[in-house]
């Protein structure tokens, strides 16, 4: 019976490893293809064409050609994760129609350029982190729309365009952390990209400020709006109203408040003027002053109302009285006198 079972075990994983390229092991029933940790420099060639996970993680691949996939076009779970890959070919992975989650993570990479992504209209987990990624696209490119988690934690991002986060509609996770977030008028838009994405119920860990120094270990969500006063208008301005109805007492902060603590704060404004180019342009007026004044002026206003009121109170009554006077005077003058014996007003008068 040991001999059966030893013979059965060898033919299953001489018909698993069947097609494989050499030092992989491929399982039909998963399909999937099992290639870490075997030294591989590149994507191996002669994969199954029928599998849909292909692990090669902890590798020392270092490139990715534009036909490195071409053989596996069912592959629905890539994990590249701890290798060498410093550099992404536009298109690399476009033939991977049905891919739904791309590991990146632990590598080299330094740029990710526009459009490095396309054509996966299925994929739905990106993940970056842990590489040297000093800048990322405006566009990660084609059809995909469906990435709901997007991580970029580990890198040495200082911005990140707003335009590319706008262009996947249907995130739900964003990973920010361990980046140096540079807190200038850069990264304006993000903050306010940020706040939206949170208030539609969206996931993120937040973004915490790097530079400038008094900015340093600040969460960008609790950044005053003023502090963003200086920066020009294509940058402060143009995209406030999207976020208007959702985050209205933001934008009346920032329109209308002022802040003696950081209006006159001479580091801070001689960086946002050497980074930022910004606009010279007047203080918004305070919002405590216009109250005060709307305040005083009814006060004002309230003590001439009752004023008024008291006079016209007060000749009513002495109308009233004098009424009455005359009223009683005239009857007196009817029972005690007669005409022939009362002289004329005006004889009295001569």
């Amino acid at each position: 019976t040991g001999n059966w079972h030893l013979v059965l075990s060898v033919t299953f994983f001489i018909y698993a490893a069947h097609g494989c390229p050499n030092k992989c092991l491929c399982y039909t029933a998963s399909k999937t293809a099992d290639c870490k940790n075997r030294g591989f420099t590149e994507i191996p060639a002669h994969l199954p064409p029928e599998i849909q996970i292909l692990q090669l993680q902890n590798n020392r691949i270092w490139r990715i050609n534009q036909n490195s996939f071409t053989g596996t076009p069912l592959l629905k779970i890539l994990d590249l994760s701890n290798n060498s890959i410093s550099s992404l070919a536009p298109g690399a992975f476009q033939k991977l129609r049905y891919l739904q989650v791309l590991n990146l993570t632990r590598n080299v990479i330094h740029y990710i350029e526009n459009k490095t992504f396309s054509f996966l209209p299925h994929l739905k987990e990106l993940d970056l982190s842990s590489n040297s990624i000093i800048r990322l696209p405006e566009n990660f490119g084609n059809s995909t729309g469906n990435i709901t988690l997007l991580s970029v934690k580990h890198n040495k991002l200082q911005k990140m365009e707003r335009v590319l986060l706008e262009s996947l509609p249907n995130l739900k996770v964003v990973i920010f952390k361990d980046n140096p977030w540079q807190c200038n008028c850069n990264v304006f838009g993000l903050k306010l990209w940020l706040e939206s994405f949170l208030y539609r119920g969206g996931i993120s860990d937040g973004i915490i400020c790097s530079t400038p120094g008094i900015r340093k270990g600040k969460d960008l969500l609790k950044v005053p709006y003023e502090l963003f006063g200086m920066c020009p208008l294509r940058t402060a301005h143009v995209h406030l109203p999207i976020v208007h109805h959702q985050h209205q007492h933001h934008h009346h902060t920032f329109e209308h408040r002022s802040s003696p603590k950081y209006a006159h704060h001479n580091d801070y404004g001689e960086y946002v003027r050497s980074n930022c180019e910004p606009k010279p342009k007047p203080r918004p007026v305070s919002l405590r002053h216009a109250i005060a004044t709307v305040v005083i002026t009814g006060v004002i206003c309230g003590i001439v109302c009752l004023m008024m009121l008291a006079a016209a109170v007060y000749g009513c009554a002495y109308a009233a009285i004098t009424a009455k006077y005359h009223r009683e005077h005239l009857s007196s003058v009817k029972h005690h006198g007669t005409p022939e014996e009362k002289e004329p007003f005006g004889s009295s008068l001569a």
